[in-house]
């Protein structure tokens, strides 16, 4: 994920995709574009059926986060296994990458050093790869709360596009006003990542479908994107992968948007691929 694109051209070319799909009545459209990847020690052997449910894109959250690399070459300690980059590649998944540069696990820390972190990701978007770039990613996620966010709009300009940031409400401000605050400060070439919500209990498939659309007409429908928040909190702590029936509103709620499910290798086995695709 090369050169720079005008902010046209990015609404243009985001991946193929389009808000309204059409298809012939024998053959359904897809459920989603892509899934993310949030690399850690235990999912660097990546493998899924997802495809099967019409992913093609692949959101890499990271390649490089808490100082170690899960790339080569880098300059940087690598973690004690490195993906097999060259498979991901030719997995029908993977078909095009939209690649995560460097972050770090704890959100306090990532948003304390973002100047050091967007000056690291300079570096890394440049490192050659055998994926099919198409795309790159900030991961500092941003909200409202976060009163120092505008400033990701100098820090990021160094960066290749099409770049791509996530989004997500923990205050509940509401759609317009998060579209409104988003559209005061990011600029017009770099698109957005809006998280749904509905993993965490913060909102309804429905009102997170008013969310994406008043982030499509504030943004351009080229510069938004949806993650579907394929988690639930678990009884007895963390979360655990949603069941079918969880997913299914939130697909349905939000379908004609480009939808990615968060995320493939830690909540969406191949069960959980087949129970989506025998319910489409």
């Amino acid at each position: 994920m090369a050169g720079s694109l005008t902010a046209g051209a990015l609404a243009a070319g985001a991946g193929g995709a389009v808000l309204w799909r059409t298809s012939r009545p024998e053959v359904p459209p897809p459920l989603v574009d892509g899934i993310v990847w949030q690399p850690d020690n235990a999912t660097v052997g990546i493998a899924g059926q997802w495809h099967a449910l019409g992913a093609r894109e692949l959101l890499v959250q990271w390649i490089v986060v808490d100082g170690q690399s899960f790339v080569a070459d880098a300059g940087l300690p690598t973690v004690p296994v490195l993906p097999d980059w060259s498979r991901i590649a030719r997995e029908p998944w993977a078909r095009e990458v939209i690649l995560g540069l460097a972050g770090r696990f704890g959100e306090r820390e990532a948003r304390a050093d973002i100047a050091g972190l967007a000056a690291l990701s300079r570096r890394l978007a440049y490192l050659p790869t055998p994926l099919n770039v198409t795309g790159w990613y900030f991961p500092v996620e941003v909200d409202p709360t976060w009163q120092e966010a505008p400033r990701l709009a100098d820090l990021l300009a160094p960066l290749p596009r099409p770049l791509w940031i996530s989004v997500y409400d923990s205050a509940n401000v509401g759609a317009g006003t998060l579209a409104t605050w988003l559209s005061s400060w990011l600029p017009a070439d770099i698109g957005v990542f809006f998280q749904d919500g509905v993993g965490v209990h913060a909102r309804t498939p429905a009102v997170a479908r008013e969310y994406a659309d008043a982030l499509a007409e504030k943004l351009g429908l080229g510069r938004l994107r949806v993650i579907i928040e394929a988690f639930r909190p678990h009884t007895e702590g963390g979360f655990r992968a949603a069941i079918a029936a969880e997913i299914a509103p939130q697909l349905a709620a939000l379908s004609g948007y480009p939808l990615y499910l968060f995320d493939g290798p830690h909540y969406v086995d191949d069960g959980l691929v087949e129970a989506l695709r025998r319910g489409a």
